[in-house]
């Protein structure tokens, strides 16, 4: 099957589920975080969030059905509360160094904290170790954290989640390939931050469950059962969205942020070399970029907005849910 530029990327919007906000209940929630929500940035969780559901506050964080983690490359990432597993255990390397560290360091972090919790900067100094070296027992599904988009992120010790791990790969595998499908194993590699060669392994694991697919950009690979929804012809998106750094739209790498932004220029904008803007999404395509200082918003559109965008981007900004 060969899909447009236009197909994949209006599949994407639709996934991600910002074509339309949905009503803040249990299954929508779900949809938000099937992929986890990276929180690297202050508030980015919260603003994910919003872009995708009504109702959403800024102590959305507190609701009890979310919790944070150490997720993909060891940022933080908002996870559903039962849905740990993938993003923790479905990381954790099959053998070698990698995984001896991954255990010491959780059990290590266990006995120190004894039911505590506290700053990892804290844990670390006291413990006697590198603070950043306690995100590596992160894979053992054992640690959750929480970031307040301010100071120190706190660490808690929890039991593992009752899964095998050779499952949770596999389903950390197809939540990536819903999201952000058409994809590669090496995409998957990339924002997984696991080895090639570990994610290769997952990938084969899942040859039943996968097609092959021509892109723009190369042949890639789709869940099966997505196939009808990928192919479908793209449907008109309407409205503004801001989404944060690091929302999982743009979190992309190599020509795959060339198939979402064609100019070179305007992608050298939006994906720099520092810190990412954040995105302004405009019926349904990338229109510019975005930044804020406490709770002064700027806006850079990559063209003149009319004055009915003009108004939802104004809109937009005055619902932020920022404190």
């Amino acid at each position: 099957m060969r899909l447009s530029r236009d197909q994949i990327v209006s599949y994407r919007v639709r996934v991600n589920g910002l074509d339309r906000r949905a009503a803040l209940d249990d299954a929508a929630l779900s949809a938000a975080t099937h992929v986890g929500v990276q929180d690297s940035m202050p508030r980015a969780a919260v603003l994910s969030l919003h872009a995708r559901l009504d109702g959403v506050s800024a102590e959305v964080l507190d609701d009890a059905r979310l919790e944070q983690v150490w997720g993909p490359r060891f940022s933080a990432f908002v996870v559903a509360a039962g849905d740990r597993a993938p993003f923790t255990l479905g990381r954790m390397p099959r053998r070698g160094a990698g995984r001896d560290r991954a255990i010491r360091m959780a059990q290590e972090l266990r006995t120190f904290l004894d039911g505590r919790t506290m700053t990892y900067a804290e844990a670390g100094n006291e413990m006697g170790v590198n603070p950043n070296a306690l995100r590596y027992g992160t894979t053992t599904g054992t640690i959750v954290i929480r970031w307040e988009g301010s100071g120190r992120p706190t660490v808690t010790s929890v039991d593992a989640p009752a899964v095998d791990e050779e499952d949770a790969r596999l389903e950390l595998a197809r939540r990536f390939l819903h999201v952000f499908g058409p994809a590669t194993v090496d995409d998957f590699s990339q924002w997984a931050g696991v080895k090639p060669a570990e994610a290769r392994i997952t990938f084969d694991a899942l040859a039943t469950e996968v097609v092959t697919v021509e892109t723009p950009i190369g042949d890639a690979l789709v869940l099966a059962i997505d196939e009808a929804a990928i192919a479908a012809p793209p449907a008109p998106i309407e409205g503004v969205r801001l989404l944060p750094s690091g929302d999982a739209l743009y979190l992309l790498w190599g020509t795959q942020r060339g198939l979402f932004v064609g100019d070179e220029v305007r992608r050298n904008e939006l994906w720099t070399s520092r810190v990412w803007p954040g995105a302004l999404l405009l019926d349904g395509e990338f229109a510019g970029t975005w930044s804020r200082r406490g709770t002064n918003v700027a806006v850079d559109p990559w063209r003149s907005l009319t004055p009915a965008e003009q108004s939802a981007v104004d809109a937009e900004i005055t619902n932020l849910p920022l404190p």
